[in-house]
């Protein structure tokens, strides 16, 4: 047999081998995922809302990832842990796949997180996830999203709750990140806190667009804290992104 030939049986085992895995990743998620959400439908009313998304979120996104490092082979390494403050701020990530909303939710805590509306639809989940209090907004109208950032992210600040957004809006492809909008940037000089960028390459194993998952680590780098008390909104948004830009082009030449 040739070596081409050779090379291509193995890639096509490993097409299989990866059809096969994400199949049973996503099979045990979602059972999962329903399980988890009927219990906390049925008992988190009962919680203080503090500790929803600790007892809630983060057990929930802690499976979830575990279940992606066993199945699909994908484990992560995170650096610059010591850079998260020990008070809660806004958290601006750039966003290539659904791997990092799990994640996150495991690193900080408590946490509200800026989603899509349509996401409070998705049935048990998205049930039983209103019951935390996501910012949820309507891509649509843009002011009215930029206003309901600043006004929920500022409530959940003062009762010393991280809010997570990702400025791209949508997922990207592995590279460089695009413009960020000026939501996460703006809520933080609302509040008067500080921002705190976080950067990976999810992308590289988990692809936006497919349903294969390839086994890899990801990179995860928090970087250090972006002080917005001398920065316009502009200047803080522009440095969030330079500082992610910048963590992406180490992970990707070191390829």
């Amino acid at each position: 047999m040739s070596a081409a030939a050779s090379q291509n049986q193995y890639s096509l085992f490993s097409t299989c081998l990866a059809v096969v895995r994400t199949a049973i990743f996503y099979s045990c998620l979602a059972v999962w995922t329903i399980f988890w959400s009927v219990l906390m439908i049925l008992l988190i009313s009962f919680l203080p809302f503090r500790q929803r998304h600790q007892l809630f979120v983060k057990p929930w996104a802690i499976v979830a990832v575990y279940l992606c490092r066993f199945i699909c082979g994908i484990s992560w390494k995170v650096t610059g842990r010591e850079n998260i403050p020990a008070e809660p701020c806004v958290v601006i990530s750039n966003h290539q796949s659904a791997w990092e909303a799990f994640f996150l939710q495991t690193l900080l805590t408590p946490q509200t997180q800026v989603i899509k509306q349509e996401i409070l639809n998705i049935p048990f989940y998205g049930w039983a996830f209103r019951k935390i209090k996501p910012i949820a907004i309507d891509r649509k109208d843009v002011r009215l999203a930029l206003q309901q950032v600043r006004e929920q992210g500022k409530a959940a600040l003062e009762h010393r709750v991280w809010v997570l957004i990702f400025p791209e809006g949508t997922r990207t492809l592995p590279g460089e990140p695009r413009k960020f909008s000026r939501g996460g940037a703006g809520l933080a000089k609302a509040a008067e806190t500080d921002i705190l960028p976080i950067a990976h390459n999810s992308g590289s194993f988990w692809p936006s667009r497919g349903f294969l998952k390839r086994p890899g680590t990801i990179q995860v780098e928090v970087g250090n804290v972006i002080k917005t008390e001398s920065l316009s909104v502009a200047e803080a948004n522009d440095q969030a992104r330079n500082t992610i830009a910048e963590s992406l082009n180490r992970f990707y030449a070191t390829k």
